[in-house]
């Protein structure tokens, strides 16, 4: 089985001198209303990890290119469905120029959040499991923005942990562990994460 290449997209943007990131809710059925961050598959014409994750963010929430400084590329990491997920770092300098177009094929609503909320132990709560006899956390955090209510978890939630971590240049306030993967020569039941 081979991994196929996929790109989160992660933008932060400055609301009152504080970092905030953007997040989607998932329209589509597969995973209809899971919190992700905007992107997708590399395709040929993709230049690199940073062209990938501007074209779906133009796709996914109508994001002009021009408007993101993309700052870095981080570590990939591995979703369950033995994904490589590249997680691309970019500053929104002008969010009063952003205009979100969900596409209503694959987004429900576009938000932001204070990124420094995934350093902090505060509406945050974790579940162990084990992946190929390894255990591991996976960290939900729970936000209200207005009326709405969303749980960032799992692989969203580690991403933004490690962007966080790098950012503000501190660990988070409660442990990660994080699963040693070992990426399979062949993928079965017994290797996908639950």
């Amino acid at each position: 089985m081979m991994v196929v290449m996929c790109i989160m997209w992660f933008f932060v943007h400055f609301s009152n001198w504080d970092l905030q990131m953007l997040a989607t809710v998932w329209g589509c059925v597969l995973d209809h209303g899971e919190v992700a961050l905007p992107g997708g598959k590399a395709e040929e014409g993709d230049a690199d990890d940073a062209d990938t994750a501007t074209r779906e963010a133009k796709e996914e929430i109508g994001l002009d290119p021009s408007l993101v400084n993309v700052v870095t590329v981080l570590e990939p990491f591995l979703s369950k469905h033995l994904l490589r997920v590249v997680p691309v770092v970019g500053i929104l300098s002008n969010i009063k120029a952003f205009n979100p177009a969900p596409n209503a094929d694959e987004v429900e609503a576009v938000f932001d959040a204070p990124l420094e909320m995934f350093l902090k132990d505060e509406n945050r709560r974790e579940e162990e499991r084990e992946w190929m006899g390894e255990k591991y956390l996976i960290h939900h955090f729970d936000y209200k923005t207005g009326s709405k209510k969303y749980v960032i978890w799992g692989l969203t939630a580690g991403i933004l942990i490690r962007v966080a971590s790098v950012v503000y240049q501190k660990p988070p306030a409660f442990v990660e562990q994080n699963p040693k993967f070992k990426t399979p020569r062949l993928a079965n039941n017994d290797t996908t994460m639950r």
